[in-house]
């Protein structure tokens, strides 16, 4: 499996697995349709070695061209709508990216004989849990969110086409990823920013929704120990066991940038906000022998050095999404 198509490599998540990908010496082609999520800065340094393709996984005719023309053998899924708030405000797009087109790319995998497609699901998947137990593969999928409701779908989709047509899927259930090249968005970049500016930093009623977090350059990693050497037909759940309350995350953010802790501000509660994702790890780290080898507190402090050398990306990225945002939800 040499040759690897990755979609939405432009991304946060995706761009490390590409980056990744490259250094190990798969031969990488690229599909992204460069949303406003999307960004090509993510994989600069290795232009010259990926065969990009800008495309959107939603248009069927371009993804068989793509097929016909690069001859991938394997495929890893990456591209979706993902963020939550934005779900909950329409759902439209969530159906149309993360239903509808990996339902074309399974279709596609299925008529090119492709060796393997890594389904990228998401620990959301399961709905969430109270202050004990963990998800385990075996778990029943309760989504709560549209975001959710179309990430399982997707990831039902993929085990069907296991099942029915005999495609190699695999897939994949990672945790909350945070790190380098993440867009502005999400809660670790959103505090940091806030906080350099020393506006108010939002967070959801109290705080107290807990989250698993796990390094993105761990999660690229698994993914290719999945890839190597999983199971077709298996699912696999990508976790770091360090789960942490939303409200100590954002303090220890301002710890490092040495901000008080009164620019916190208590706003209303998501509708629907899951309370707590926790996932059991085992299969993948008994029978691939993966683990992840960053901890929560080096990584974040690592994050937040990384965003304050490239602050001029992000705030680039906050304006366009400012622009995104109102064009979007005038």
């Amino acid at each position: 499996m040499k040759r690897l198509l990755v979609t939405g490599g432009a991304g946060f998540i995706g761009s490390e697995f590409v980056r990744q990908g490259v250094r190990k010496g798969y031969g990488i082609i690229l599909a992204d349709s460069l949303t406003y999520a999307g960004d090509l800065l993510r994989i600069k340094e290795f232009e010259k070695e990926i065969s990009f393709h800008k495309i959107s996984v939603t248009d069927r005719d371009a993804v068989e061209k793509l097929f016909i023309a690069e001859k991938p053998d394997a495929v890893v899924h990456w591209a979706a709508e993902s963020h939550v708030d934005r779900s909950i405000m329409d759902a439209g797009p969530f159906i149309d990216s993360n239903v509808k087109g990996t339902s074309i790319m399974l279709d596609a995998a299925r008529r090119h004989g492709v060796e393997c497609f890594v389904n990228v699901s998401t620990d959301e998947v399961y709905g969430d849990l109270d202050e004990s137990g963990s998800f385990f593969e075996t778990t029943p999928l309760n989504p709560s969110s549209p975001y959710s409701v179309s990430k399982a779908s997707a990831d039902m989709l993929g085990r069907a086409f296991h099942r029915t047509y005999g495609l190699p899927v695999i897939t994949v259930r990672p945790s909350n990823n945070y790190g380098q090249w993440q867009y502005p968005e999400k809660l670790i970049p959103v505090v940091v920013v806030k906080a350099l500016r020393n506006e108010s930093v939002p967070v959801y009623a109290q705080g107290l929704n807990v989250r698993e977090w796990l390094c993105v350059s761990d999660c690229a990693d698994a993914v290719f120990r999945i890839l190597e050497k999983g199971k077709a037909g298996d699912v696999y759940n990508i976790g770091s066991g360090e789960e942490r309350k939303n409200i100590e995350v954002v303090k220890e953010i301002l710890k490092i940038l040495g901000k008080p802790e009164d620019l916190i501000k208590f706003t209303k509660d998501r509708p629907g906000h899951d309370f707590r994702y926790s996932l059991n790890s085992g299969k993948l780290r008994k029978e691939l022998s993966w683990s992840p080898s960053t901890d929560f507190g080096s990584g974040l402090n690592n994050t937040v050095e990384w965003f304050l050398s490239n602050i001029n990306w992000v705030n680039a990225k906050i304006a366009a999404l400012q622009e995104y945002w109102s064009k979007a939800y005038s």
